[in-house]
């Protein structure tokens, strides 16, 4: 091991001063639109981002039509077979919780007491309630005021590759290879990979900085289908409906009572147990769809669950004479752990970087999915590191200064590390 080091304090501009600007922009994503991005208000930070890239000396930075911002930070080696490798980043927020107005707190030095968020006091950090809190004693936690989320997910992230490309830029005495960022729009309504374009990033692999705790590196995902379960019945005038009417509302009633209980959904489920959960329905007399989502780590556990789900919807049916129904399932995503079984070296490059900066390298397969879930299908293979970000998509998000710092070491590290084992 060589015996370079790195020293965060002599980094321009800290990680948490670029973070606090960030969250302040509104960047919240939108599942119903049928633009791209699926929100033009995403499309200020990205901008702003390329100008912020170009600033610190990477002067091909860009942003393409559909708002992916990609940049490179020039080799320094001068081995000359030094993969290319990547760092992704989204910067929307999620639709699920309001992202306009957050105003972050800084609360330094956090010494274990209840954290009571000033504009909603019922919104309170605990560390008895909240067990990753437990290891941040001392560190200076940030949160957002009560009303709004915070944004760690994933601007904790974008924060961390700007440092670590700003440092990297400043120090050209540290070895490296070529590095490509890559910032991207609508992670979190499924569509962060729809037109990014792999061949152009030119990466041999990447790393998306989007996780929790500290040392965490996540190299296996859910497989993910969308399920949308469409109940038709007959509407006419309730006056007059007996024995024409059929109610589409309540043939899906039907079908939502008659799901598992107990078992197979998120609030039943933990580790490896795959779910399936119903999220949105619209509904009318005539017509009720109820939209799913299927999750499992065995994607032949996927197509079992709709089976399942299937025959529960047919059942319904038949309870209701007269009604019908029509189920669609999208592919979403494929557990990534299929690809990065292939190439131990990435996933084991990102380890020993975590291990450089003095933590313990936690495993950890993600209860859900990242863009490289997706990337990692499309020939570019990437884990995910943690950033440091908690509760996501919650009034009660969080992130601690100490991790975004120490993701920034990580990324740095990980780029001397794959120069020396080229």
């Amino acid at each position: 091991m060589s015996n370079w080091r790195f020293a965060i304090s002599i980094i321009p501009m800290s990680v948490l001063e670029r973070f606090l600007r960030y969250v302040q922009v509104d960047t919240q994503s939108d599942e119903s639109s049928t633009t791209y991005p699926s929100t033009a208000k995403q499309l200020v930070l990205l901008r702003s981002l390329v100008d912020e890239l170009k600033a610190i000396g990477l002067a091909d930075a860009a942003i393409d039509e559909f708002g992916y911002v990609m940049a490179t930070i020039p080799a320094t080696t001068s081995k000359e077979n030094v993969p290319v490798i990547g760092f992704i980043a989204h910067v929307d927020t999620s639709p699920e919780m309001p992202g306009a107005g957050v105003k972050p707190i800084v609360h330094r030095a956090w010494d274990g007491r209840d954290i009571v968020l000033p504009d909603a006091p019922d919104a309170v950090l605990r560390k008895t309630e909240i067990p990753a809190l437990t290891e941040q004693i001392g560190h200076d936690i940030v949160t957002a005021s009560g009303t709004t989320l915070l944004g760690a997910d994933n601007k904790a992230g974008v924060a961390e590759i700007v440092t670590a490309a700003e440092y990297l830029m400043q120090h050209p005495e540290v070895p490296h290879g070529t590095i490509r960022i890559g910032f991207t729009p609508d992670e979190e309504v499924g569509r962060g990979t729809l037109h990014f374009d792999v061949q152009k990033f030119g990466a041999e692999c990447a790393y998306t900085m989007d996780g929790g705790l500290r040392g965490e590196v996540e190299i296996e995902s859910f497989s993910a289908d969308g399920m949308t379960v469409t109940f038709h019945g007959f509407n006419t005038h309730p006056g007059y409906a007996k024995g024409k009417m059929v109610n589409a509302i309540k043939v899906a009633a039907t079908f939502i009572d008659s799901l598992p209980q107990h078992t197979l959904s998120p609030e039943t489920t933990e580790g490896m147990e795959g779910f399936v959960h119903p999220y949105v329905v619209n509904a009318s007399v005539e017509k009720t769809s109820v939209k799913l989502i299927v999750r499992d780590f065995d994607t032949y556990g996927l197509q079992e669950k709709e089976r399942m789900l299937e025959a529960l919807a047919q059942k319904a049916v038949h309870r209701h004479p007269g009604s019908r129904v029509d189920i669609e399932v999208v592919e979403q995503y494929r557990n990534m752990k299929d690809v990065l079984d292939r190439r131990p070296e990435i996933a084991a490059h990102a380890e020993e970087a975590v291990r450089r900066t003095g933590l313990e390298v936690r495993r950890r397969s993600i209860r859900g999915g990242t863009d490289g879930s997706r990337l990692s299908f499309m020939g570019l293979p990437t884990p995910n590191i943690f950033a440091g970000e908690h509760n996501f998509h919650s009034r009660l998000e969080w992130v601690s200064v100490q991790d975004m710092e120490k993701a920034v070491e990580v990324i740095v590290h990980l780029a001397r590390i794959w120069e020396e084992r080229a």
